[in-house]
């Protein structure tokens, strides 16, 4: 049976979008890396296990500076660093037509996220992101560090979020700053720490999810069984998130 793409219309919404691989078409920790530092990238994939991956990434960006690499060119690595067309477009469509909030969720941080999509011409999409801090120090090196900082209080998660962030509960947070309830919440994910937010979704809540990564493997059982409360649309390519932004 093909799925269903039409969606009934609302007069308020929320489309949450992770960044990396959801609205972006790369990882941006390690495309930067891929990038600049090859050899530093090799690193960071054999230490993956051994550290909790902002701090690695906050290392890696260290080593980086003390090898010569500079904010130019990281911003630059950045700025070319592939992103669809289709999602420029569509999200800018989305954006125009009114009643839809945009809210960014991602484990990247805050200068990557936002150099690239000025890069796009996307720097007044969302209403609000939500991600590590980071920012640049006078000797040109990106400080990131966690957004639940390691020495303080840490978030109880039991689904599977990463230490840095419960992407569920930064998403019930983002929902009581924006009272009254959304009518609809569009969520586009590809990774397996959107797993935590998906499932906090409601009936009338759908899920974009990214075929053949970690989110469709945790998905595929729940939506099988008839554990997930919301409805999941499936897309393999940008240009099917277009398709689908444009029945909102």
């Amino acid at each position: 049976m093909p799925e269903d793409t039409t969606f009934s219309p609302v007069e308020r919404q929320l489309i949450v979008f992770d960044f990396d691989w959801s609205l972006a078409d790369q990882d941006s920790d390690r495309w930067v890396f891929e990038v600049l530092a090859p050899k530093l990238r090799k690193k960071m994939k054999e230490l993956k296990k051994e550290f909790q991956w902002t701090d690695l990434v906050a290392q890696s960006l260290k080593e980086l500076r003390e090898l010569g690499g500079t904010r130019q060119q990281i911003e630059d690595a950045l700025r070319i660093m592939p992103f669809h067309p289709a999602m420029v477009r569509g999200t800018s469509a989305l954006k125009s037509r009114g009643k839809t909030t945009f809210f960014c969720l991602s484990n990247a941080n805050i200068i990557f996220i936002t150099t690239i999509l000025k890069s796009k011409g996307l720097e007044n999409l969302f209403d609000e992101i939500v991600t590590n801090p980071a920012e640049w120090d006078p000797s040109g090196l990106l400080k990131l560090r966690r957004r639940i900082d390691r020495a303080g209080p840490q978030h109880e998660c039991k689904v599977g979020c990463s230490p840095n962030m419960c992407k569920g509960d930064e998403l019930e947070a983002f929902l009581k700053r924006h009272q009254p309830e959304f009518d609809r919440i569009i969520y586009v994910g590809d990774g397996s720490n959107d797993f935590c937010p998906v499932l906090r979704l409601r009936k009338q809540d759908v899920v974009f999810c990214r075929r053949y990564r970690g989110l469709y493997d945790l998905i595929r059982p729940y939506e099988e069984e008839g554990r997930l409360h919301c409805r999941v649309q499936y897309w393999t390519g940008a240009w099917e998130v277009e398709a689908l932004l444009d029945q909102l």
